[in-house]
């Protein structure tokens, strides 16, 4: 279920949030790099952005000049909504119909959002010469029970009694039938694996 709070949320603290977030290191002119003398030139009033003037090169800008949401024409709110899918890796249809925009627009934009973070990411080699890997990938899907389809028990897919096959209690390739100088061995991985001819 889709529930869209754009309308709930307050145009101003996302406008000063996401300034904190595109200036960490202050405000500044894009032209001169002057951090004063920096005038309101215009206020919308349906927008909670400012236009500010320099006074030193007479440059007009705004927080979005010169950073990758210069032209946008998305609200505060909504910028920080697509950020925040983005980074918890909400599906581009359901999060678009949330934000308000189109999803081949969001998709494009998420494309380019992704694109700049991999770009902007640290590949400095981690120094340990083991690392620990987070529990979501190591065991993904190794928590869920099989899968069950309509009109079909779980033994008829393969799995007595609603459990895990037991590959240890399977019969070698020779009392299988199988062919002379075959047969079968377990892998590290729990996978049965058939190896080569022998002699």
């Amino acid at each position: 279920m889709d529930f869209p709070i754009v309308a709930l949320m307050d145009q101003e603290s996302c406008r000063q949030k996401l300034f904190d977030l595109l200036h960490p290191e202050g405000f500044a002119c894009p032209r001169c790099g002057a951090r004063d003398g920096l005038n309101i030139h215009r206020r919308r009033p349906d927008s909670p952005v400012v236009d500010y003037r320099c006074k030193g090169c007479r440059r007009v800008f705004n927080m979005f000049t010169n950073t990758p949401w210069q032209g946008t024409h998305h609200s505060p709110a909504q910028i920080l909504l697509i950020l925040r899918g983005i980074a918890q890796g909400e599906p581009t249809a359901k999060l678009a119909r949330e934000v308000g925009i189109s999803r081949q627009h969001l998709l494009r934009l998420r494309h380019a959002i992704q694109a700049r973070t991999l770009d902007a990411a640290d590949r400095t080699p981690l120094p340990d010469a083991q690392a620990e890997a987070d529990e979501m990938y190591q065991n993904a899907g190794e928590k869920r029970g099989p899968a069950q389809r309509p009109g079909r028990s779980s033994t008829a897919a393969g799995q007595p009694g609603g459990g895990p096959r037991d590959l240890g209690d399977r019969p070698s390739a020779g009392a299988r039938g199988g062919r002379p100088g075959e047969r079968a061995t377990l892998a590290e991985g729990g996978a049965s694996e058939r190896v080569g001819r022998v002699g």
